[in-house]
């Protein structure tokens, strides 16, 4: 088994930090060792106003500076354990940080500040609409979603493709039903893009024909599907319109 940090990169599955973090604490080996924790206590310790990830090689040069020879995992779980202890994201205990006469941001006053943030992008919006159709036995339409992408393999109502300049009056719905639009629409926020979706609801007959690629379930088992958060939504916004007299 490799005792070096260039060796243990080589591995499978083994990252700059796990690969640092073995050689130092387990093979005494002089390496730099840099987690979140470590990030925070060098970005305070030298008022490193670039914003993450950016950051990360100076950090990195940071600790790389300050690891002894002596005695490298001892110090990198030193500072790892003062980052998730002492240097906090919140209210961090600098009266008692070792390194509280020499930090910069203390010094300031600003060490909540630190690591600085990168701005996060202007997250897109998308619209579609989703159909949640009741059948006289009370049952409702749902399908599954394709194995891949975003909820594969999840159960949801029939709807249309989310899109960022949706079209409403392309919305086909699974079948012929009497549908009515609800008040209000379903929100939810994805990591990188918001939805808005607009719901119809609908009664069908008892002996309704299944659209293809389409099921039925029990209205009272749907907590037994594998709906993600956004259809939960649609359903308790639909349950919700029925119960409005």
């Amino acid at each position: 088994f490799p005792d070096t940090e260039e060796g243990l990169l080589a591995l499978p599955g083994i990252g700059p930090y796990t690969a640092a973090a073995i050689a130092a604490i387990a093979c005494n080996r002089r390496a730099a060792v840099v987690d979140g924790n470590v990030e925070r206590v060098v970005t305070r310790l030298f008022a490193i106003a670039q914003p993450m990830p950016k950051a990360r090689i100076f950090v990195r040069a940071e600790v790389d500076r300050m690891t002894p020879a002596k005695r490298p995992g001892d110090f990198a779980q030193a500072m790892m354990d003062l980052g998730a202890t002492i240097c906090t994201p919140k209210n961090p205990a600098c009266a008692l940080c070792p390194f509280d006469g020499a930090c910069m941001a203390r010094a300031r006053g600003d060490m909540q500040d630190f690591p600085v943030k990168a701005p996060k992008p202007a997250r897109p919006n998308r619209a579609g609409a989703a159909y949640y159709l009741r059948r006289g036995d009370g049952c409702v339409l749902v399908r599954t979603r394709p194995p891949r992408g975003l909820l594969g393999g999840m159960t949801e109502f029939p709807g249309t493709v989310w899109e960022t300049n949706f079209n409403m009056a392309k919305a086909q719905p699974p079948m012929i039903a009497d549908w009515r639009r609800l008040a209000g629409a379903v929100e939810h926020v994805f990591t990188h893009f918001a939805l808005r979706l607009t719901v119809f609801a609908a009664n069908a007959p008892r002996g309704a024909n299944t659209p293809e690629g389409c099921r039925w379930v029990d209205e009272t088992r749907l907590g037994d599907e594998a709906l993600p958060s956004v259809m939960r939504k649609v359903a308790a916004h639909a349950k919700a319109a029925k119960a409005k007299p």
